[in-house]
């Protein structure tokens, strides 16, 4: 990608600062939108952008436009600032789920010389806020461009390019279908579970006997709550798919615990065993 595009990204928290930060490193020149002025003040600060401001209109200069926003904030956000957006800019998001924002969006962009076009960086951490900025979280994250038969292949390799440069590990391209309905299993049911878990006992003595185990399956427990029920709700009846699918799971696990059947329990485990082992590759 050419050293002389400029980016903007909108939303300086986690993510946005994370994104900034790795694009500056890299000899980008960034612009920086948040709501409130102590964000952009820190970002100036630590180098993470060039210049920064609470007005959007900022966003003119960029030629492309990252939004890190919450779904429900990302419609609306564009709907009233496109007048900003510098023609041919290119403009996407970070969003966990695509199928509630990304007809809207590219709707209310028809009659512009703009193009939205979805991605999915599958980075975080359970901590929020730019304080938390890493561009490290990247190195080991899957980037997932989701295009849609009003994107262009300019776009698709400009959205390719920025995760290289990002430095992610594994760059994919989904439909929308297959990103909702892959995200709803990978990401959101492990953390209904994960929740669900931690939410089980509250005895507060366990925290004295826990071992890495009960750690390791609870890490992501510790969650954004504004978020992640915008992201179940922008997906629920996958979700409720894949939750119906993992109570079966659970039921045949019971009932062959019940049962006292050995022989399946081992199949069981050993089928796993086979199926975790391609993840560590």
């Amino acid at each position: 990608m050419n050293k002389d595009t400029t980016f903007a990204i909108v939303g300086l928290g986690l993510l946005g600062g994370s994104y900034a930060k790795g694009l500056k490193e890299a000899g980008y020149h960034v612009y920086g939108v948040a709501r409130r002025e102590e964000t952009i003040t820190y970002a100036l600060e630590h180098n993470y952008i060039d210049e920064g401001s609470i007005d959007p209109a900022l966003v003119a200069k960029a030629d492309i436009i990252i939004c890190c926003l919450y779904p429900s904030i990302l419609i609306k956000w564009i709907e009233d600032n496109k007048k900003f957006f510098k023609p041919s800019a290119i403009i996407s998001d970070v969003s966990g789920v695509k199928h509630t924002i990304v007809e809207p969006i590219q709707e209310i962009l028809t009659n512009t010389t703009n193009e939205f076009i979805a991605t999915h960086p599958m980075a975080g951490r359970e901590t929020s806020g730019i304080e938390y900025a890493n561009t490290e979280m990247f190195k080991s994250a899957n980037f997932i461009i989701v295009p849609t038969e009003k994107n262009t292949q300019h776009a698709i390799d400009t959205m390719w390019s920025l995760a290289e440069i990002l430095a992610f590990h594994h760059i994919s391209i989904l439909s929308i279908e297959e990103h909702d309905r892959m995200i709803g299993f990978l990401s959101q049911l492990t953390h209904v579970i994960a929740v669900s878990l931690m939410n089980t006992h509250d005895d507060e003595k366990l925290v004295d006997y826990t071992g890495d185990s009960f750690r390791d399956l609870t890490r992501i427990a510790k969650i954004n709550e504004h978020m992640w029920s915008e992201l179940f709700l922008y997906n629920k009846e996958i979700l409720l798919d894949e939750i119906t699918k993992f109570q079966e799971s659970l039921s045949d696990f019971k009932e062959t615990l019940q049962t006292e059947n050995i022989d399946k329990m081992k199949m069981l485990f050993t089928q796993s065993t086979k199926r975790r082992k391609k993840f560590d590759k």
